[in-house]
């Protein structure tokens, strides 16, 4: 995982893109696996930003497996948009 912030209570990363539409595609991107394992982040976008953090509120907000995989997840969606 890059340049993700753990604090164990969460992980925090700020993705950031050469325009706002390639943010809103990034965030379009992610929610197709974000359903898929039912794991939503709380995130925002602001222009080319995208602001993400992560945690397991079901757990008492720390975190989990699902965290990790998530996080992993839209790293590897961020590298296919520095193409």
């Amino acid at each position: 995982m890059n340049n993700w912030t753990n604090d164990q209570k969460k992980l925090q990363k700020e993705f950031v893109f050469e325009s706002f539409d390639r943010a809103i595609d990034f965030m379009v991107e992610c929610s197709i696996f974000i359903g898929e394992i039912n794991h939503h982040p709380e995130w925002s976008n602001v222009y080319n930003r995208v602001m993400v953090t992560l945690t397991t509120h079901d757990a008492g907000n720390v975190v989990t497996e699902k965290d990790y995989q998530l996080a992993e997840k839209m790293d590897e969606v961020y590298s296919q948009f520095k193409h």
